[in-house]
């Protein structure tokens, strides 16, 4: 049996990516591993977004990696201070090293002979291409196309004599100063650009065809702030953590549970903070229950402020046509625009669309079923990491990254030298990974892996349950351990 170039082969050197490395730094110290990622430099989503006002859209002391503190003073953070605590943090667990940058993998097979992994890796920056081997693959690449977002046709758009812009692609010489600005979309996007382009634009409009759940929370954790003048930062940070943590979780689950009172809840706060008279029925009150999508974080009530202030205008209607100076809605409405920015999503994109294979034989994962969230079934030595939609992309993130480095260990324990999760029985029911209704996840349907309906196969979207599986529950559970030539099987 050959030995591969490294252990572990992370694709991705951004906030999943680099957490992974760092875990296997801490976890599994004698592990050999190496980053591919594709662009340039690190950092992922917040250095590819570069559009006005980029942040987080959820507090950073569960964002951030569970085992270092975040410290800056905002707790809903800038883009560019996430940059700095995911490069700071590579740096510090010495797995800036280990990036080779311009690197993608495009293609990963399996040999059960050899035990391990060949992935075909194209140069980005000079069109050549080569091979790594590994023995476990960790893929942190996200969910969507990082070279194009989700940008719709829209009738007649060829007349326009203004500029379109997609926020993943934004300009950093684009000047909104005295201009007329329609934002088409009232996701996170959309209400964390509107008040950004406000500042300086001559008039804002934000177009949606159905409003969102907006919410409105400070961008400063008081409680935070002055825990940490008192105890260690780490102390602090777990302790503000755990407690966003079931501050997140009870919401959401209150508005599973109720969510008449959520939707009440929301509709009054909107209320509170708009002009008297404002019709939040029409432009802040969905017609589905909180969290079927996600729910939009504004800090200090931003957006509403630039509404009441009359800098931002949102209209809910549908586009008809557009002409040379702007577009005309299905009410017969007129907006004149000189910019137009497209926040109307992203594609998603699993696995980076890599072709993987086994012994030979191609693997869908549209077709696959998923064991914990995280490793497709009959698939060895691969997992993928896919974040919360109901709470921090990373709290899932660093269960994922400590569960591979449990199962390393382990398999050094056993000898062995690959993993398989069974694929559940046919009496068990299947069901979409993702019970989401947004239109990025409704579009990309057929791509996403499934879950079953009984664990181990289904993931929980609850920390707590998804905590005590990942960290505590029996590592045998439905895999098949293999070590060439011989095999052994244990499943509950």
């Amino acid at each position: 049996m050959k030995t591969p170039d490294v252990d572990v082969l992370i694709l991705g050197a951004g906030l999943s990516g680099i957490g992974t490395a760092c875990h296997l730094v801490r976890s599994c110290p004698d592990k050999t591993f190496q980053i591919l990622e594709s662009r340039e430099v690190s950092g992922g989503t917040w250095d590819l977004f570069r559009y006005p006002n980029i942040r987080s859209d959820s507090d950073m002391f569960t964002l951030g990696w569970s085992f270092e503190p975040w410290t800056g003073d905002k707790s809903v953070a800038d883009g560019a201070d996430i940059l700095a605590y995911i490069r700071s943090t590579a740096v510090k667990y010495g797995v800036d090293r280990r990036i080779s940058y311009s690197r993608r993998g495009i293609g990963a097979s399996w040999s059960t002979a050899e035990q391990m992994w060949t992935v075909d890796v194209a140069h980005t920056n000079t069109g050549e291409t080569s091979q790594i081997t590994c023995r476990f693959l960790a893929a942190c690449v996200g969910y969507y196309r990082y070279d194009e977002g989700h940008r719709p046709h829209f009738t007649g758009e060829e007349t326009f004599s203004g500029t379109f812009v997609h926020p993943q692609h934004w300009p950093e010489d684009l000047d909104v100063t005295g201009k007329n600005v329609v934002v088409i979309g009232s996701g996170a996007t959309a209400v964390t650009l509107v008040p950004a382009l406000a500042k300086t634009a001559g008039h804002v409009v934000m177009l949606q065809r159905s409003p969102t759940y907006v919410a409105s929370r400070p961008d400063i954790d008081a409680f935070a702030n002055r825990l940490r003048q008192f105890l260690p930062a780490m102390v602090a940070y777990r302790i503000v953590r755990w407690k966003n943590v079931v501050l997140s979780t009870l919401m959401f689950q209150l508005s599973r549970r109720r969510p008449d009172k959520v939707k009440a809840a929301l509709k009054d706060a909107a209320i509170e903070l708009l002009p008297e008279g404002y019709d939040v029925d029409v432009h802040f009150n969905p017609s589905y229950n909180p969290w079927d999508q996600r729910l939009c974080l504004i800090p200090n009530g931003d957006l509403f402020e630039a509404i009441s202030n009359g800098q931002v205008e949102v209209v809910t209607d549908t586009i008809d046509t557009f002409s040379s100076s702007g577009i005309s809605l299905s009410s017969g409405r007129n907006l004149e625009a000189d910019l137009v920015v497209t926040a109307t999503g992203l594609e998603m994109e699993i696995l980076s669309s890599m072709e993987i294979s086994v012994d030979g034989v191609a693997i869908d994962p549209g077709k696959s079923v998923l064991y914990k969230g995280m490793m497709l079934s009959s698939v060895p030595n691969l997992s993928f990491t896919f974040g919360y939609t109901n709470a921090s992309w990373t709290l899932k993130a660093d269960l994922t990254a400590d569960y591979v480095c449990r199962l390393l260990k382990e398999m050094d324990r056993r000898g062995v030298t690959s993993v398989i999760p069974n694929p559940p029985p046919s009496d068990v029911g299947v069901e979409p990974f993702l019970d989401f209704t947004s239109s990025y996840v409704q579009r990309s349907a057929s791509k996403l892996p499934k879950q079953a309906t009984k664990k181990p196969w289904k993931l929980h979207q609850n920390y707590f349950m998804d905590l005590a599986m990942f960290r505590f529950g029996r590592l045998n559970n439905e895999v098949t351990w293999k070590s060439a030539p011989t095999t052994s099987k244990e499943s509950v």
